[in-house]
């Protein structure tokens, strides 16, 4: 895809939540003869079907499909990512691959992103719509250090704004428009020339690239950076910091990779579940201590009566807290009875 005068041949498109509305605004305006090709990858759930491309490829003068790995970039046409596996690129070919998950997904923007990063320097031009989280912002920081283009739909623009203001607090943008508008920008950017400067990735985001493409280092393999006193949410295994000037990030040593934010995030949801399942264990314990006072009542055994009632009133105050903590409107009643001693 290159020639004697370089041009930003390569569009690589990452949304989530709302994405499929921002794709299809910033798609539709597209011309016929759009020179460049265009990968997208959006957040599937692994069950998701083939649904993307047909909503894609209706959109507008571009045919749009699913990529398969091996598969040779073409300008004009639009590569889909697919459900459970990464999108990256190689030289001038797709790979599909279904590598370790990347701030807990798979497909991801940051995989696509430092690949298009690796292969197309200046060339290349990441894009970042709808979504929620900071998944992307690592791969544009990536695309920016080697010359190439960042686009990212306005924050005021998208139906889920998370994914752009992190890409914005991260990246210098060359560009924020919205989805609409995007359509053209890229069409007058795509007819540029570009300087036939030297790629010049670091070392250690070469591994990571590597990574997708052929596996997790090797076992014995020096590990690159600094491990860290947080667990992988993954695997639970030890993530090392990344050697990243841009963002905060770790990967283990089987691959799994997180940005600072998305950890932080996840380890927020780990807490959560671990109040929902103190509750659930303390109303078990509420209610068999009611259940053993009055058994106890039954048999005459008041001082027994008395102390489970009190464990299962103490109990409930707890509950109460827990509910308040987890945003729950129900409350607990306490067992007022009489019967205490």
């Amino acid at each position: 895809m290159g020639g004697a005068m370089p041009r930003r041949d390569v569009v690589v498109v990452a949304a989530s939540a709302g994405g499929i509305e921002a794709l299809r605004n910033m798609l539709a305006g597209l011309p016929a003869d759009f020179d460049a090709a265009i990968c997208v990858v959006l957040h599937l759930s692994p069950t998701s079907g083939v649904a993307l491309p047909m909503i894609l490829d209706r959109v507008g003068p571009l045919p749009a499909a699913a990529a398969h790995d091996g598969e040779r970039l073409r300008p004009g046409r639009i590569y889909v990512c697919v459900a459970d596996h990464h999108l990256v690129l190689s030289d001038d070919h797709l790979r599909v691959r279904r590598g370790p998950r990347e701030n807990g997904y798979r497909p991801a923007a940051d995989p696509l992103f430092r690949s298009a990063a690796r292969y197309f320097g200046p060339r290349a031009i990441g894009v970042v719509l709808s979504g929620t989280l900071s998944d992307g912002a690592a791969g544009l920081a990536a695309i920016r250090r080697e010359h190439g283009l960042v686009v990212v739909q306005d924050p005021a623009d998208a139906l889920y704004p998370g994914m752009p203001i992190h890409a914005l607090e991260w990246v210098c943008a060359d560009h924020v428009a919205t989805a609409k508008e995007i359509g053209p920008l890229l069409t007058r950017l795509v007819s540029e020339s570009v300087p036939d400067d030297e790629i010049d990735l670091s070392a250690g985001m070469r591994r990571e690239v590597a990574i997708m493409e052929h596996g997790p280092p090797a076992v014995g393999e020096r590990h690159p950076g600094t491990p860290s006193q947080w667990p992988c949410p993954d695997c639970n295994g030890v993530p090392w910091e990344v050697d990243d000037p841009d963002v905060l990030r770790f990967r283990c040593r089987v691959g799994h990779a997180w940005s600072g934010e998305s950890l932080l995030d996840e380890q927020r949801a780990v807490v959560e579940n671990a109040r929902w399942m103190a509750l659930r264990s303390m109303e078990d314990r509420a209610e068999l201590s009611r259940a053993l006072a009055d058994r106890s009542e039954t048999r005459g055994r008041s001082m027994s009566a008395a102390r489970f009632r009190k464990n299962a009133n103490e109990l409930a105050s707890s509950i109460d807290v827990l509910r308040h903590l987890l945003g729950v409107g129900e409350t607990v009643e306490k067992d007022v009875s009489d019967h205490n001693a």
